[in-house]
């Protein structure tokens, strides 16, 4: 099975090379590396360069934010299995991509847990991200999985679509919701975290912005023609107040 990483990148130096070596270094073989760039200014392309010889494909060209970049990415993808890996992102360790293959069996996408880490010292542990078994309507209940730690097959992307313009900052949740909520695709759990991500996320940044991200996150289900609870969007931001107590379970 050939698995497409796609990673997205815009003035990424200080963060990029651990992104790439962390997919380079990975020991499944048949992979498609895709770096989409939104026209840096700064080092990152210099950097992408040093190793363009273990990358398929690279993009550098204005966008209009990170979803369309993360379109672009999947329209050129030709592997059956795509993965969306940020350039503030970078995989645990060397088997990930190996395990992801060896567990998804026959479902359509695969997910699995997550850590933020301190930007500088990334050894050390903020939030630990357990996501947890998928059970139907989880949505309702203000779930969902990790997007970074989610694949989904190439021809789920076909047949429903990719990103969503219309949103800026939750566009990887309504994909999710479309896909596991609403079109009730096959899904597996490998209960691991297999993604370290640095925190600083912008819909988290400010009291402003999460409530921007909570009216998009509505704007969601309305796309969808879907009805959440009364609770559940509620429920969303509250769920993450149990990743910092977890912090040290790993």
């Amino acid at each position: 099975m050939k698995i497409s990483i796609i990673t997205i990148a815009y003035n990424s130096e200080e963060t990029i090379e651990d992104t790439i070596i962390s997919v380079i270094n990975q020991t499944y073989k048949n992979i498609e590396y895709i770096i989409i760039d939104g026209g840096s200014t700064d080092h990152t392309l210099a950097i992408i360069e040093k190793y363009k010889d273990k990358i398929h494909t690279v993009i550098s060209a204005p966008d209009k934010g990170i979803y369309d970049a993360m379109n672009k990415g999947v329209a050129i993808a030709s592997g059956d299995l795509i993965g969306i890996l940020n350039s503030d992102d970078f995989y645990a360790n060397n088997d990930v991509i190996d395990n992801v293959a060896k567990n998804i069996g026959d479902n359509d996408s695969i997910y699995a847990d997550l850590v933020y880490v301190d930007r500088e010292n990334t050894d050390k542990t903020i939030r630990y991200w357990k996501s947890g078994a998928y059970k139907e309507n989880s949505f309702l209940k203000g779930w969902m999985p990790p997007h970074p730690t989610f694949f989904l097959r190439k021809k789920l992307y076909d047949k429903f679509g990719s990103y969503n313009l219309a949103l800026k900052s939750a566009a990887d949740y309504e994909l999710m919701l479309r896909m596991i909520h609403k079109e009730k695709i096959s899904i597996a759990y490998f209960p691991e975290v297999i993604t370290k991500m640095r925190v600083g996320g912008q819909s988290n940044a400010s009291l402003e912005n999460r409530l921007k991200a909570n009216k998009e996150d509505r704007m969601a289900w309305e796309i969808n023609n879907l009805s959440p609870k009364f609770y559940s969007l509620y429920l969303k931001p509250l769920r993450k107040v149990s990743q910092f107590i977890r912090k040290n379970e790993q």
